[in-house]
């Protein structure tokens, strides 16, 4: 039976709620930047505390109890109560200060922290960045649990209780060998995909759907291959190797192309490209705060902000 004055540390909800979310108690360490064995402790304490088991362990799955399901929506309450407690008490004025839990999907991230995290240093002093790249599920599973506090990824995400701040568009970018009877072209249509050998990225990978939902639009049905890549720079490496070409956002074309016999050609306007954008929660209080991050972003971007569209 729970001790009646027994209260639970956001430590050990913190600990709960990320195994209950990804249902892994190593991902769940380091999501929140813990030994597993502190996070096991942690949850112990809390199930002992409570006197009510929430997480089933075996030696090959995790599962939430029903207590730990009736629970859980209240721990995550708790938890983004805490959050903006810390977070009003850390930004009264006007600039964000203290820990900022930033998350950017792997499209974004090698290209944009370069120039942003100085940006911050330079703009938001007070601000100490937490990075955190993954893909677009993982992250919106983070910023629900309170995780993370920003993310910055692909719009729209299509995810409830959540603020959308559009920075930038980008323009799509054909990668091809450099000797490719398309290098250089800036006049190209979405339908040369057409039967072109298109190198993805792995399922999970916003980039991935986005190519593919462009192909379905023009009705394009590219040759697909057995070559599969966890990183752009993976697959513009395979490009660069003959293995077929690629899409790239614009803001990745400089870095990626920079090594290797490799040409780009270009889509023709209106080309079909992404928005990449902010997203928070809508309970978080910090619309305006996060706001000034946003410009921040906007302001590094190495890109044009044109009006890409998918067409």
């Amino acid at each position: 039976m729970a001790d009646g004055i027994y209260q639970p540390t956001l430590p050990q909800l913190r600990a709960f709620v990320a195994v209950a979310e990804y249902r892994h108690f190593g991902t769940a360490a380091a999501r929140l930047n813990v030994s597993q064995p502190t996070l096991s402790q942690a949850l112990a304490a809390l199930e002992n505390g409570l006197g009510v088991q929430l997480i089933e362990r075996s030696t090959r799955r995790v599962l939430v109890t029903p207590a730990g399901s009736a629970l859980l929506t209240q721990a995550k309450a708790i938890l983004e109560a805490a959050d903006g407690f810390v977070a009003t008490a850390a930004g009264v004025g006007d600039a964000l200060a203290g820990a900022l839990r930033i998350g950017l999907i792997p499209t974004v991230a090698p290209y944009v922290l370069p120039a942003l995290l100085p940006a911050l240093r330079r703009e938001l002093p007070a601000v100490t960045p937490q990075v955190v790249e993954d893909q677009t599920a993982r992250l919106l599973e983070a910023l629900r649990g309170g995780v993370l506090d920003v993310a910055v990824l692909a719009l729209p995400s299509e995810a409830t209780g959540m603020i959308e701040i559009p920075l930038y568009t980008e323009d799509f970018v054909l990668v091809v060998p450099r000797e490719h009877a398309l290098a250089g072209r800036t006049d190209l249509r979405p339908r040369v995909l057409d039967d072109l050998p298109l190198l993805l990225l792995d399922e999970g990978h916003c980039l991935r759907d986005q190519t593919l939902d462009l192909c379905r639009s023009v009705d394009a049905h590219p040759a697909s291959g057995d070559t599969r890549a966890t990183s752009l720079t993976t697959v513009v490496q395979c490009v660069a190797g003959g293995l077929g070409v690629t899409l790239v956002p614009e803001s990745a074309v400089a870095v990626e192309t920079a090594r290797g016999d490799l040409a780009t050609a270009r889509f023709a306007s209106p080309a079909p490209g992404r928005t990449i954008g902010l997203v928070f929660r809508a309970s978080s209080g910090r619309a305006e705060k996060f706001g000034r991050l946003g410009e921040i972003v906007k302001s590094v971007a190495p890109v044009s902000t044109g009006d890409s569209v998918l067409d």
